[in-house]
């Protein structure tokens, strides 16, 4: 240990100066906007502890090494980077703290630390407890204090965490991110009416059409949104849908305590949702695609101009579906040669929708369709607007029946089916509109097919 010196003491022409570098730390940022603060206080002390050694060489360095508002159980904090590498830069002979655990709360990170300033010849010192660290007896005690301030800070956490389950097993708001439909008001939820009908009607919808992406589509052609103003997404849904805080409970670690807040969302439309959600997202897609209406009904014509109407059979348990001419329906086109009297609607559906895939790729398509959606959205660029129209491929089979009609209607005028083949024609100005609606969509429908 070093011998002080009286203060203002001369330093010897011959004493070897020491770079001292004062490092200060707060777990919080409570305070720290008021003239003399707790990292103030911690210099001041310091700093007169090195003018004290004056005599023996110490001189302070210029910049000043302070983390207000981060814990002492991590070593991310940006002061102590910084002194780290002007350590490693040979900048800093002596690091003085006020007490070990500003600079370290865990014993391991501790002897990081040590091991790294050791390796470079500097000097940790406290100026509360006083040792060094170039000394076995100075690493015995320090080892010591730091299993002290460790425990100290594993037994506080620990009073936290059952202070915090104690408080939810009696149901209490405990704090966190406020859901849609509450308030907090004396630090109880309260219900916000206005936000609790669109809560409703997540569950609504979503009973309704079983698909959360069609969920999605009705809200936010409702103007449906969070608490922020932002429309509603297909992760707020899936939120919503499994927050049990809707039928007035609080949970913790997998267990369920009633809450002292009010239910927002019946417990008879919270099981009929979650009878949906245990079928998995393929599968109701498959079921909704059995009753779907024909995906070119009105679309589809023979070449007498008439249009072909959507039909079906069942043979042996299967479904089979067709489009029929309305003269074979009607009985008067059996000697008329040009007239189809039916087209099997999963190949002529696979066409149409093939060929809609293929203009989505076409390059000057991407163009036209980025110069029509930039007059309702300016900041659009062409590559999203071409990633977009891409994220349909992978997309599609996902989407349920009404979607797919919804999309074939945007971008089909009309198909013309004869004995040759069928004839296509597409437009275009849907385009823009789909654009819109796949960057809203396709993203969490992307995510949910993963």
């Amino acid at each position: 240990m070093r011998r002080k010196a009286p203060a203002g003491a001369v330093m010897p022409a011959t004493t070897k100066k020491l770079r001292c570098a004062v490092y200060t730390r707060k777990s919080t940022d409570e305070g720290l906007d008021k003239e003399f603060n707790t990292l103030d206080a911690q210099r001041e002390a310091c700093e007169a502890y090195v003018a004290s050694q004056r005599a023996e060489g110490w001189i302070l360095v210029r910049d000043r090494y302070d983390d207000g508002g981060f814990s002492g159980g991590t070593l991310e904090r940006p002061a102590l980077k910084r002194l780290l590498a002007d350590t490693e830069q040979d900048l800093v002979d002596v690091i003085v703290v006020y007490k070990i655990d500003r600079l370290s709360r865990s014993l391991m990170d501790f002897a990081k630390l040590v091991e790294t300033m050791e390796a470079h010849g500097v000097t940790f010192v406290s100026v509360t407890q006083s040792f060094n660290t170039t000394t076995s007896m100075g690493r015995l005690t320090l080892n010591i204090l730091l299993s002290f301030a460790q425990f100290e800070r594993e037994v506080i956490g620990e009073r936290i965490r059952d202070k915090v389950a104690a408080s939810k097993a009696r149901g209490m708001w405990m704090g966190g991110k406020v859901p849609l439909g509450y308030d907090v008001q004396n630090r109880k939820l309260i219900i916000n009416e206005a936000e609790a009908t669109r809560v409703r009607r997540i569950f609504e919808l979503f009973i309704e059409t079983g698909s959360g992406v069609e969920t999605v589509r009705r809200l936010q052609a409702e103007s449906s949104a969070s608490k922020s103003g932002r429309l509603l997404n297909k992760g707020d849904v899936y939120k919503a849908l499994n927050l049990r805080t809707y039928i007035g409970e609080v949970t913790h670690k997998r267990n369920i305590y009633r809450g002292e807040h009010e239910a927002i969302v019946s417990r008879d439309l919270w099981d009929r949702a979650h009878a949906i959600l245990q079928v998995s997202p393929r599968t109701r897609a498959a079921q909704n695609r059995q009753h779907a209406p024909a995906l070119l009904k009105g679309l589809i014509f023979g070449l007498d101009g008439r249009a072909l109407s959507p039909t079906h059979a069942v043979k042996n348990g299967r479904l089979y579906r067709y489009y029929v001419a309305q003269r074979v329906l009607k009985s008067d086109a059996h000697s008329d040669d040009s007239i189809v009297r039916r087209v099997s609607a999963a190949q002529i559906e696979g066409a149409v929708i093939s060929q809609v895939r293929a203009l989505l790729r076409q390059p000057e398509i991407v163009v036209g369709t980025w110069l029509a959606a930039r007059r309702e959205a300016p900041d659009l660029t062409e590559r999203e607007v071409r990633d977009a129209l891409h994220r349909l491929d992978p997309l599609w089979e996902e989407l349920f029946p009404a979607e797919q009609a919804r999309i074939v209607r945007a971008l089909v005028e009309r198909v013309v089916v004869g004995p040759a083949g069928a004839d296509i024609r597409l437009r275009v100005e849907g385009l823009a509109g789909l654009v819109r609606d796949l960057t809203a969509i396709a993203p969490e429908a992307l995510r949910a097919a993963a």
